[in-house]
C-alpha cells in the first residue's frame, strides 16, 4: 500500500513537473508556434473559403433553376468573381488575426502537454535541414499522386461520371443539352 501511495505521489510530482511552465519550455512552444506559420495561414484559408465554396454550390444549384440557360455560364462566372474578391479581401484579416491569437492559443497548450525534452525533439525535427524539404516537396508528391491515381482510377470512374451526368441532366430536364461530364483530372 505504502509503495503505491509513494509511486502515485512520484507519479503526480512528475507530471507537475512536465507542466510547469519555464522561460525555456514558453521559448520552444513559442519557436514551435512560429515555425508553424503555414498551417496557421492554410487554416485561416481553408475558414475563409469553405462557406465561400457553399455558397457558390448553392448558387448554381439555383442558377440551374431559375436563370435562362443562355444566361448561366455568364451568372456562374460573375458569383465566381465575386466569391473570388471575397476570398482575396477577407483571407488577409483572418490570417492576420490566426497568426496574432496562435501564440496565445498555442503555446500554452504545448507547454501543458509536452515535456521541455519534448519540445526540443519538435524544435530539432521542425528545424532540420531534412524536413524542410521534405515539406517542399508536398506539392510535388502530391502532384505525383495524383497523376498516378486519375491515370489508375478514370477507366472506373468515367462510366460511373457520364451515368451520373446523364440523371442529373435528365432531373433537370436537359437530356439534349446536357453538357458532358468532366472526367477525373480535368479531362473530357
Amino acid at each position: 500500500m505504502i509503495k503505491t501511495l509513494v509511486l502515485a505521489a512520484a507519479l503526480a510530482l512528475t507530471a507537475q513537473a512536465q507542466a510547469q511552465s519555464t522561460p525555456s519550455k514558453k521559448a520552444m512552444a513559442a519557436q514551435i508556434v512560429q515555425a508553424q506559420q503555414g498551417g496557421v495561414d492554410q487554416m485561416a484559408r481553408q475558414l475563409v473559403e469553405q462557406p465561400a465554396v457553399q455558397l457558390l454550390q448553392r448558387a448554381g444549384m439555383v442558377i440551374q433553376s431559375r436563370v435562362e440557360a443562355d444566361k448561366r455560364q455568364a451568372m456562374g462566372r460573375e458569383l465566381q468573381d465575386e466569391a473570388r474578391k471575397y476570398v482575396e479581401e477577407t483571407f488577409p484579416i483572418v490570417r492576420d488575426r490566426a497568426r496574432a491569437l496562435a501564440p496565445d492559443a498555442l503555446v500554452p497548450l504545448l507547454e501543458d502537454k509536452l515535456s521541455e525534452a519534448e519540445l526540443q525533439e519538435v524544435l530539432a525535427v521542425l528545424q532540420s535541414p531534412a524536413w524542410r524539404k521534405y515539406q517542399q516537396l508536398a506539392p510535388e508528391m502530391q502532384r505525383a499522386l495524383g497523376e498516378k491515381l486519375v491515370a489508375d482510377v478514370k477507366p472506373q470512374l468515367e462510366p460511373r461520371l457520364k451515368a451520373l451526368d446523364r440523371t442529373m441532366a435528365g432531373k433537370l430536364g436537359m437530356t439534349d443539352t446536357a453538357a458532358p461530364a468532366a472526367a477525373p483530372g480535368g479531362t473530357k
